[in-house]
């Protein structure tokens, strides 16, 4: 009898395979196993792949007793394997990730490429959804064990150096870094410590151990508070985003990290270093920090002189802020257009017009409200006679915070309203995306509120059913700002 005819009456009577794992990253030895039983066309319904200690599938957890078989072996000449380049590539990360389902999942997509080889391109298909979560999750750890490995010194019993560090990653993946840290530090001695092993290099040989405990490696050494202080000095208020921040450096990272224990204090303070990064580019330009306008007339005055930055240079003239000096809403845009600038008045064009009527609509009235823009002056390219609008700058944006800063103090709203990413920066001196902090509060550090939404004039270059769904926002945007004046009033 044939192994394949033998392996057939033993399906018949209900056999399972139970496949032991040397290790948990054995994608190797997975490859030759899965190989095999295909050949032998098992299903994946018949087989259990178990990792050291027992982990494995659900059915395995029954027990190797309970109609588990020796595995069986194809007969010479057996039909080759399929497997495509994708699966090959996404397979060897997903091997690696702590699912214990893992090398079943593998095992029921090699299978199905048999019988479908392009399965791979089918992005709906669930087996091919969760295989490609496997591996991404897999890359963000190794990602994460390259960039917040920290070695600390200590000394060996002879006196020498040895660095070690402590890492805790999801997933079974020291084996398949180590050459990534053997190469960057290959003249050091080091030893990476974890929980679920550990590696140690000493300039010739790589050797693994057991896992370790935190407690085993060391807390600190002489060199970090040289690397605090860099740290420290090369942080850049003005690009502070703490969501993308903690997104790329979670928290769970940061107790191995000597730099960690400033960041709370960094981001504390970041509105204030910005504002004085700010300052200092002022006198940069000639404007002594101390001589900031202390009335409305004088910045007015002021901004007409301004030539800080290349659009105060061209041939157009400075649109102060207009409305009451205690105004409890401020309205806030990116810059003149043509029309303002001729007229001298923010918001006296087609976006103003347009402002106005939504103004009206929610029931706020302009005239208690003072209107403003974040960059003072018109910039503009020539297109014949014509001049275009464009978009200024960041740097541009940063410079003239220093008047709209002094409007603030001046004015004190209690609720200020940006109209366009390029306001919202001026205000919170950095750049966010308008979809995602709409419809809610962001408190300021003077007390006050900033609500951001859509510029008008973004309305304007709508039409249909899109300019239809951006001005059911902005209307909502500007309802919302209004009942929230009223529950401060």
């Amino acid at each position: 009898m044939t192994a394949l005819n033998s392996f057939a009456q033993n399906v018949s009577l209900g056999a399972h395979y139970v496949v032991h794992l040397p290790e948990p990253d054995d994608f190797a030895f997975w490859r030759e196993r899965a190989r095999q039983l295909v050949q032998c066309d098992v299903p994946p319904d018949r087989v259990s792949w178990v990792e050291p200690g027992g982990t494995g599938d659900l059915f395995a957890q029954e027990g190797p007793s309970r109609g588990e078989k020796r595995l069986p072996v194809p007969e010479s000449g057996a039909r080759p394997v399929r497997a495509s380049k994708r699966f090959l590539s996404l397979a060897k990360n997903a091997a690696l990730h702590s699912d214990p389902q893992r090398f079943a999942l593998l095992y029921r997509l090699l299978w199905r490429l048999q019988s479908n080889p392009r399965i791979m391109e089918d992005k709906a298909d669930s087996d091919v959804r969760r295989i490609e979560d496997l591996d991404k999750a897999v890359r963000r750890d190794s990602h994460k064990m390259h960039a917040f490995v920290r070695f600390r010194m200590v000394e060996d019993d002879e006196g020498g150096e040895h660095y070690v560090a402590w890492f805790e990653p999801d997933h079974h993946i020291m084996r398949a870094n180590a050459g990534f840290f053997m190469r960057r530090f290959a003249n050091m001695r080091w030893s990476i410590l974890t929980p679920r092993g550990c590696l140690h290099w000493d300039g010739e040989v790589m050797r693994e151990s057991g896992p370790a405990d935190r407690s085993e490696a060391p807390s600190g050494d002489p060199t970090e508070e040289l690397w605090r202080t860099y740290y420290a000095s090369i942080f850049n208020p003005a690009r502070l985003k703490v969501g993308a921040m903690l997104k790329e450096m979670p928290k769970k990272y940061w107790k191995n990290m000597p730099e960690a224990a400033l960041i709370p204090d960094l981001v504390a303070g970041a509105q204030k270093r910005e504002s004085a990064m700010v300052a200092a580019g002022a006198s940069k330009f000639g404007e002594d920090v101390e001589d900031r306008p202390e009335t409305l007339d004088a910045i007015d005055a002021a901004i007409h002189r301004c030539r800080k930055c290349p659009i105060g240079a061209l041939d157009n003239h400075a649109v102060m802020g207009e409305g009451p000096r205690d105004a409890s809403l401020m309205i806030l845009g990116e810059q003149p257009g043509d029309q303002e600038d001729q007229a001298g008045r923010p918001f006296v064009g087609p976006a103003g017009q347009l402002l106005d009527q939504y103004l009206q609509k929610v029931g706020l009235d302009r005239k208690a409200a003072y209107v403003t823009n974040t960059v003072k002056h018109f910039k503009f390219v020539m297109r014949g006679k014509r001049r275009l609008h464009q978009n200024p700058q960041a740097k541009e944006i940063d410079t003239c915070r220093w008047w709209l800063e002094a409007e603030r103090e001046i004015v004190k709203p209690r609720v200020i309203l940006a109209m366009g990413a390029s306001a919202a920066r001026g205000i919170l001196g950095k750049t966010v995306s308008i979809s995602k902090v709409r419809g809610e509060p962001i408190a300021l550090d003077d007390g006050s509120e900033l609500w951001v939404t859509a510029h008008p004039s973004y309305l304007l270059r709508l039409d249909g059913d899109a300019r239809d769904r951006q001005a059911a926002l902005f209307e909502a945007d500007l309802a919302a700002v209004k009942e929230r004046l009223e529950e401060l009033a």
